[in-house]
């Protein structure tokens, strides 16, 4: 008799914060850290390339070299703040791997109220497109989480998400860009559902 052992896929949570983030552990980033730990799942967050002007190739050039393909699985989630939800989008866009789903927090394709230096740095983010059917085929689900008060998201980007994605859209209350906001539940519920 023979016995056959399946590989166990455990949860994995990758974490890619925001321009001119980094992963620290204020806000809801720790936060979200301490709960994924309590709940034993991996996450892995990422200190992404020159923060301060973020660039396509290299932010997603990053995850390539840092998130092993044989790591991704049905078992994977991706969490992104700000530009990190774009850089999230065109790494799997690229893959041929189905992963369990992603989060957006303030995730965006416009921007709103920007300074001149920053318009420069945004314009490929904003220009170049996504490939939305290769990205959705490559991921369950999605969520995206915005604020009515975002001083940067125009909040008319939840229907993008929506649209291009399937994406279930939660829309909160005076959070603006979500940097100074100290725990996020949707995302453990998204990702860790309880039973």
């Amino acid at each position: 008799m023979f016995v056959v052992f399946k590989k166990y896929k455990m949860k994995k949570v990758y974490l890619v914060h925001g321009w001119g983030g980094n992963n620290s552990s204020e806000g809801w980033f720790g936060w979200l850290k301490g709960e994924m730990k309590k709940r034993k799942v991996e996450l892995i967050g990422f200190d992404m390339p020159d923060t301060d002007k973020p660039e396509i190739e290299k932010w997603v050039g990053f995850l390539e070299k840092n998130v092993k393909i044989d790591d991704i699985n049905e078992e994977t989630y991706f969490i992104g703040h700000s530009i990190g939800c774009q850089t999230i989008l065109r790494f799997l866009e690229k893959q041929d791997k189905k992963i369990a789903g992603c989060v957006f927090v303030a995730g965006w394709f416009n921007l709103k109220d920007l300074e001149e230096n920053e318009i420069e740095i945004a314009k490929p983010w904003l220009t170049r497109k996504i490939d939305f059917n290769k990205a959705r085929k490559n991921c369950k689900k999605f969520l995206a989480i915005f604020s009515d008060d975002d001083p940067y998201v125009p909040v008319s980007d939840a229907e993008i998400f929506k649209k291009n994605l399937g994406a279930r859209i939660i829309i909160k209350h005076n959070k603006e860009h979500f940097n100074n906001v100290s725990r996020i539940d949707e995302i453990l519920d998204f990702v860790v559902p309880k039973n």
